[in-house]
């Protein structure tokens, strides 16, 4: 993992330790002018994995800019493997704002008692997650998953669609065995066999269906109902109270950076595959799918209720513990 550093005086603060032991002491030094323009800090702190609208965020180097104009400075942390070893770098004191992922991690983890607060939502389409399986592994739709193992990232994702898959097609879940991994994990253990099927999102999908003769036997897209997780970017509630100027400036900047990627799909896809370092024909696909990218706000009543028949559904199917009221965990801007 390659992390950013700042010796900026202002972050002189105790910082906790992260996810991956990142930790450090520092102290806040208040300004004033700061302080009038709801922010006390010049640095925001942000995650990034190998794919993503944060890699192209991080790549392309426009986001840096916009906040320039701010007089904020922007360090990356990465990469992350998925969205919850970002949750808990944030709630460690590592960084500021999660990566733009999963929400279903990101309930898991405020109902386990992480302080967490969303500050905006993202809905970007087509969604290719889907749950895979090798071409000559005798898989060829969901009832063939009966007795069979299923890699999936908990509380995340690729468990929720395998539930939902299951729950469609009428096979008791008690049939198939979970495993739990995360994505850098997952891959080989398909490659190898020792697991026979993978539910899991872009790019690495796309890129295990090519690499590995795969096919899908489900697809988010296609084969669910209603969407039932959404991406999602979180920070403390103590940084949304402390600095909501700053947690306004980069919900703007990913908002212009969403809208680059969406005007500019081919662009932005080239540089997505330099870093992920995936093979043409993948990147062919992506940019053939000509995704486009919707951000929400937090006081989006219609947004809200549709996460909260999500977040009903995961905890009905027992992929969330216990019940959580969205409205509760959202930063006040």
């Amino acid at each position: 993992m390659s992390i950013s550093s700042s010796d900026n005086p202002s972050r002189r603060r105790f910082l906790g330790t992260a996810a991956f032991g990142i930790g450090a002491l520092a102290g806040l030094d208040l300004n004033p002018a700061w302080s009038a323009t709801g922010r006390t800090t010049d640095l925001v702190r942000l995650t990034w994995g190998l794919s993503g609208l944060n890699l192209i965020a991080k790549e392309r180097g426009e986001f840096e800019k916009v906040l320039a104009k701010d007089g904020i400075k922007v360090e990356w942390l990465g990469p992350f493997p998925n969205h919850a070893p970002t949750l808990q770098a944030v709630t460690g004191g590592s960084t500021d704002f999660s990566f733009g992922g999963s929400t279903t991690p990101a309930l898991a983890a405020i109902i386990a008692g992480s302080p967490l607060v969303f500050t905006q939502f993202v809905v970007y389409e087509p969604r290719s997650t889907a749950i895979i399986a090798k071409d000559d592994s005798g898989i060829n739709n969901i009832e063939d998953l009966v007795g069979k193992s299923v890699a999936v990232n908990r509380s995340g994702l690729g468990e929720f669609l395998l539930v939902a898959a299951l729950e469609k097609h009428k096979v008791d879940r008690s049939a198939v065995k979970f495993v739990y991994l995360n994505p850098p994990d997952a891959a080989p253990a398909l490659a190898s066999g020792k697991v026979d099927a993978w539910s899991m999102w872009s790019p690495g999908v796309d890129i295990a269906r090519l690499e590995y003769k795969a096919h899908d036997i489900f697809l988010e897209g296609r084969d669910l109902e209603f969407q039932i997780d959404y991406t999602s970017y979180l920070t403390t509630r103590k940084f949304a109270t402390d600095h909501p100027a700053l947690v306004r400036a980069v919900n703007d900047a990913f908002r212009a950076e969403g809208k680059w990627i969406s005007e500019n799909t081919e662009d932005a896809e080239y540089i997505a595959q330099k870093a992920g370092k995936y093979s043409d024909q993948v990147r062919d696909q992506f940019i053939a799918m000509n995704r486009q990218y919707r951000y929400y706000p937090v006081n989006d009543e219609k947004f809200l209720s549709e996460l909260q028949r999500a977040a009903d559904w995961l905890v009905a199917r027992k992929v969330l513990p216990e019940p959580v009221r969205v409205t509760d965990h959202l930063a006040q801007l």
